[in-house]
């Protein structure tokens, strides 16, 4: 029988999340950009495998909380990690801890989950780091009242797993698993509670070591949904997020967390769909900024949010934006479940 597993993939905004998810997934489900705070809605991708099933929930990043829009996504993260099977919290191992991950790490020690996978990304380029997570981690264990032994129970799982082998008594022992693309530098250890992977989601295989940490925790049962689905993401919303993706690619940091999109209606045309959407800013002076100088901002992320989404649905879509102005409409309940994120688990 199929394994099988629901995961959180939870951290810090800007960590890296998004990214592991496609690569796991092996296809784009979840927008990615340099741009923190880039996710704003849980997304399923699927991972299908030999092995089984792998149920991925992409999450917003953990962050300061500002304004309705920001609690809502703070929210959001945390219900995810609290409904799942496995909870793998991603961290930017490229740069020493920040207080979003020591609160995820004292999240974890308070609640003693019995299948947590920590992946230090990007590990690659700063191995200096790597100890302070550890360190951090410990302290975590301290502060909570917990220790690493008790986090330790229930790490065989059920399923006796050939891919990995999760011993128990070998904590802190520096000895791992290769991964079969035979990468040095892509190490799994065994043997710790949380488990500790070390990833290059960036690079092709850079993610397979957390492929069999996450399998080494599946248990059988019945497959969630066909195997030939890679999310089950609501069309509306998916369209929404290429749109802002390619804002965020064309503004960069003018106005990342001001702009909202929702998408009003999709038309299936036959050949092709018909979609509407409407750019939310919030101040008059944003507006010139998103149209651009003769239109050429609104167009150029037009075209490229209908090149990509070609891609994602295999039908071409044609889309018409329009810009309107709608003060503060991150505090809009109205506004912010229209986009979404209201709902919870989207």
């Amino acid at each position: 029988m199929a394994k099988v597993a629901t995961v959180a993939v939870v951290g810090r905004t800007n960590a890296g999340k998004s990214t592991l998810v496609n690569a796991l997934v092996g296809e784009k489900v979840s927008i990615v950009s340099p741009v923190e705070q880039t996710t704003r809605n849980t997304i399923r991708g699927i991972v299908a495998d030999p092995r089984g099933q792998l149920v991925l929930l992409d999450t917003p990043g953990l962050h300061k909380a500002v304004g309705t829009l920001g609690t809502l996504l703070n929210r959001m993260a945390r219900r995810s990690a609290a409904g799942t099977d496995i909870t793998c919290v991603v961290f930017d191992a490229s740069q020493e801890p920040q207080l979003e991950d020591i609160g995820w790490m004292q999240r974890v020690a308070k609640e003693k989950p019995e299948k947590v996978v920590f992946v230090l990304n990007k590990a690659d380029k700063s191995p200096f780091f790597e100890k302070m997570f550890r360190d951090a981690w410990q302290e975590a264990c301290g502060t909570s009242g917990s220790s690493e032994l008790e986090l330790e129970k229930g790490v065989r799982g059920q399923s006796g797993s050939s891919e990995l082998e999760l011993e128990k008594g070998v904590r802190g022992q520096e000895s791992g698993v290769r991964s079969q693309s035979g990468s040095s530098e892509l190490e799994l250890e065994k043997g710790t509670i949380p488990l500790w992977v070390k990833s290059i989601s960036t690079t092709e295989g850079g993610a397979k070591p957390v492929l069999d940490a996450l399998f080494g925790f599946a248990e059988e049962g019945e497959l969630l949904f066909d195997e030939d689905i890679v999310t089950d993401y609501p069309r509306k919303l998916a369209i929404a997020d290429v749109i802002r993706e390619k804002y965020l690619a064309h503004l960069h940091q003018e106005l990342p967390h001001e702009l909202g999109i929702i998408v009003k209606r999709v038309t299936d045309e036959g050949s092709r769909w018909k979609s509407e959407a409407e750019v939310l800013v919030n101040r008059p002076s944003q507006k010139p900024i998103v149209i651009g100088r003769s239109a050429s901002t609104i167009k150029a992320v037009r075209k490229a949010a209908e090149r990509e989404l070609k891609e994602v649905f295999g039908i071409p879509v044609s889309l018409e934006l329009w810009v309107n102005v709608e003060p503060n409409w991150m505090k809009n309940q109205k506004l912010l479940s229209e986009m979404g994120y209201l709902g919870g688990l989207v």
